[in-house]
């Protein structure tokens, strides 16, 4: 199996979510509507982003939006085809174990400026983001720190080791968006411009408005058995930032619009309306404490009665409009290799005496107008929901917000743009202690640096989460290749829930709709060579 930002197409690492750790993944659907017509040539496609997508480097990010984007100008040494399965990318063999893994590249590969892709170029993207002083958000999503890459120029092969075990080395190394030999030495170019393998590159970057990418004619070594010249690829591709989904919805039926993909309840009157679309399970329910010291969530005890605060049925279903389904894992169902539920009865029940109670003994005590206090400070906390994902998540933080004061808290909401959960949450500079904040993987090792290790600005473990029993867990799942381990992946959620470190509750199935093209959705981004204009 392997790795697909991603914040989450719902919040932070996904498929319009804020947080991703994903470039492409492993969950296959199947399009409904109509999508009838034949390819046409000399088009342009009009794709809506629900926020802008900021730096475009793509080992500098986590975002979801900013991964969609990425995979119009970067390549992976492997890819995955629509059934889920490995095929190749940049690469047209590899192997692997645990520690080692050696990639054959393909013939003829050209970067954007026309140069060749070497060898050592790639095995130079290797080391940058293993080494953590340079501090990629990619390390320990796809390349494990420590890392060290050579590059044989002259055979086209590139070897890795690790010194530490990972389960799913090939596959995650394999994910990792490659930069060409200029971006790797000035990385202000791939800021809003590119220097990449892919398919496409930036004509025109407006902030806050659009981007504008064109066609590599000469593009000849997409995922799998792709060819240059097959009808229907749009010589033009405008990603358009519309941050309101109804409004996104409206173009999309006027034709002004190709691609959209709807969270929120626009997107049952598409539905209706049988357009054609990909639909994608993806986390939307999951909720995070910043546990940095000195914080009151870095208090299990409060973090229990928290939970224990919340009916997180009736909140999943206000969340997800009523159409989510419980979650099983901090892994989406049908996007990785592992099948245990982790979730059922690992997690604290509604029970609102005993959150009281529990509060009371943490020696938070009502105090004047019934807000709890403790050595003169009052329990008040600052809830962080995303903006991007329609009307629903603030309904759910609002009865989220009732409940926790029914607890005697006083709770702040701030909804957050994409852009505002990259520099508060992910980078660390600003102050928050609890907020839906969705992380979509196809890889439960791909959770580890966002569950574990250094805060930002040096990880990305940024709710400052310390486990120990996960950690253990992990350390010996990762030392087991493939789906063996899972057993161990498991009991490693099963520590985080034990320790209310985060929250998973309802995943949401969030379609992306297209009018006048049709398309292959992989981890719930499209995939830009599978992309069709249509007559």
């Amino acid at each position: 199996m392997r790795s697909a930002l991603t914040v989450a197409a719902a919040g932070v690492l996904v498929t319009g979510l804020a947080l991703s750790a994903c470039s492409s993944g492993d969950q296959s659907t199947t399009g409904t509507g109509a999508g009838a017509g034949q390819p046409v040539e000399g088009r342009t496609l009009t794709m809506a982003l629900n926020a802008d997508p900021g730096n475009l480097d793509p080992q500098f990010t986590s975002l979801s939006v900013t991964q969609q984007v990425d995979m119009f100008l970067y390549d992976t040494l492997v890819s995955t085809d629509a059934s889920g399965k490995q095929v190749a990318g940049l690469a047209e063999k590899w192997e692997g174990t645990t520690t080692t893994a050696k990639y054959t590249l393909r013939k003829g590969i050209t970067c954007a400026d026309g140069s060749p892709l070497t060898a050592s170029t790639v095995a130079e993207n290797i080391n940058f983001v293993g080494n953590p002083a340079n501090k990629s958000t990619r390390i320990g999503v796809f390349v494990p720190p420590g890392a060290k890459a050579t590059g044989d120029d002259a055979a086209g092969t590139v070897s890795v080791t690790v010194p530490a075990p990972d389960a799913f080395l090939v596959g995650n190394i394999g994910g990792l968006h490659l930069v060409c030999s200029k971006g790797m030495k000035d990385r202000n170019l791939l800021k809003q411009g590119s220097d990449g393998t892919g398919m496409y590159t930036v004509a025109e970057a407006v902030p806050g408005d659009h981007y504008t990418l064109t066609r590599r004619k000469e593009y000849a070594w997409g995922p799998g058995d792709f060819k240059a010249g097959q009808p229907g690829l749009p010589d033009k591709v405008v990603l358009k930032v519309i941050a309101n989904e109804t409004t996104a919805a409206n173009l999309l039926v006027a034709g002004q619009v190709n691609i959209v993909r709807l969270a929120g309840p626009d997107k049952q009157r598409l539905e209706a309306q049988k357009i054609f679309q990909h639909s994608a399970g993806a986390p939307l329910g999951e909720l995070w404490f910043n546990q940095k010291a000195g914080l009151p969530t870095a208090d299990l005890a409060v973090r229990k009665a928290l939970v224990q605060g919340l009916d997180l049925s009736q909140l999943g279903k206000v969340i997800t409009g009523g159409s989510g389904s419980p979650t099983t894992s901090m892994v989406a169902p049908g996007m990785g290799p592992c099948t245990e539920d982790t979730v059922a009865g690992n997690l604290p029940g509604h029970d609102l005496e005993a959150a009281k109670a529990a509060l009371d003994a943490a020696g938070w005590k009502a105090g004047a107008g019934g807000i709890r206090e403790k050595g003169g400070s009052k329990l008040s906390l600052v809830f962080y929901y995303p903006t991007g994902l329609g009307s629903t998540l603030q309904s759910g933080s609002e009865l989220l917000q009732k409940a926790w004061n029914e607890l005697g808290i006083d709770v702040s909401l701030k909804a957050v743009s994409t852009a505002e959960i990259s520099t508060v949450i992910l980078a660390g500079q600003g102050t928050w202690h609890a907020g839906l904040i969705p992380l979509t993987v196809s890889l439960p090792s791909q959770l580890v640096s966002f569950l574990s290790g250094p805060t930002p600005p040096n990880g990305s473990n940024f709710a400052a989460i310390k486990n120990p029993a996960y950690d253990a867990a992990v350390k010996k799942a990762s030392s087991i290749a493939g789906t063996d381990g899972c057993p161990d992946w498991a009991a490693a959620e099963r520590a985080l829930f034990e320790q209310v470190n985060v929250v998973p509750f309802v995943n949401s199935t969030i379609p992306t709709f297209a009018k006048g093209a049709t398309y292959d959705l992989i981890q719930g981004s499209v995939v830009p060579s599978s992309i069709r204009m249509l007559g």
